[in-house]
């Protein structure tokens, strides 16, 4: 490849770093719902959609336990405890999805305005709520089954 000649300069491809690049207008929802704030980062962005769709993804999982129980143990536990196991999980399917999407927004504001992140509240729902279903059902093992 032939380098310019000393008098040519090639101009850059792109704006000087001096330039000013204006983001495009968001809609009024958007805009109500993230609270104002300049972009972050579109990585720190996409992370927190990844650490969304995993809380989604715990979410589903105890809402597929929840409906197993439900459906495939009634030759295991009684109607009761049965029932009581699939309403525990469901319900955790129910707290862990909707605390995602507040978690989500929190996270999203805060990066946006500069602010620190929120604490989750999903770690000690989820932590507790998983340790009491496994603690009945641990009870129910040791003293159920005789």
């Amino acid at each position: 490849m032939n380098s310019p000649e000393p008098g040519n300069v090639i101009p850059p491809a792109t704006p000087p770093a001096s330039a000013p690049v204006t983001p495009p207008e968001r809609d009024r929802l958007s805009a109500s719902l993230l609270g104002g704030g300049c972009e972050p980062d579109p990585r720190f962005t996409l992370a927190n959609e990844r650490t969304f769709l995993a809380w989604i993804r715990t979410a589903l999982a105890f809402l597929a336990g929840g409906i197993a129980v439900e459906a495939f143990t009634s030759d295991v536990f009684s109607p009761g405890l049965r029932r009581a196991v699939a309403l525990s999980l469901l319900v955790l399917a129910l707290l862990v999805s909707a605390s995602a999407c507040v978690r989500w927004l929190k996270v999203e504001r805060a990066m946006r305005q500069r602010k620190p992140l929120p604490l989750p509240v999903l770690v000690p729902i989820l932590s507790m709520g998983g340790a009491l279903v496994a603690a009945g059902l641990i009870v129910f093992l040791i003293y159920g089954a005789s």
